[in-house]
């Protein structure tokens, strides 16, 4: 099972990991981002291309099941604006083995933060905003 959802609002990741859980196996490792941003940055505007964000997702999800013996993967990626200290991101996996689910869910992370088709623009209180470095 590979669910990826890219979505404006909140999620709740205890709901999530119970999803999980319920595929019956023997761990489940998961992972949540926050917006963090500079002092004076009070939220990031998130934007993406929905059929190529998604596609990113899909691709590394799919290596991600290449590469250990998964039972489920959940991606979840907002987009819109977030205020710091928001939730973001949520990357999770079920195995049989938890030292699967846990490199699993590393892997995610890593490949989530470095090839995930996102931009995010810092907005200060002031107005004005700069976009971030991919």
């Amino acid at each position: 099972m590979i669910d990826i959802r890219i979505q404006a609002g909140d999620f709740d990741p205890g709901r999530q990991l119970g999803r999980l859980e319920e595929l019956g196996r023997a761990a489940v490792s998961g992972f949540v981002a926050m917006v963090e941003a500079a002092e004076d940055v009070t939220e990031i505007l998130v934007e993406h291309h929905p059929v190529l964000a998604k596609n990113a997702l899909r691709r590394i999800a799919e290596e991600t099941e290449r590469n250990w013996p998964l039972a489920g993967i959940i991606l979840i990626h907002r987009h819109g604006r977030l205020r710091r200290g928001e939730r973001l991101a949520f990357a999770a996996v079920a195995a049989s083995d938890p030292r699967h689910a846990l490199d699993g869910c590393c892997f995610l992370v890593d490949a989530l933060r470095s090839r995930a088709l996102f931009w995010r623009k810092e907005l200060a209180a002031d107005g004005s905003g700069r976009w971030m470095e991919p």
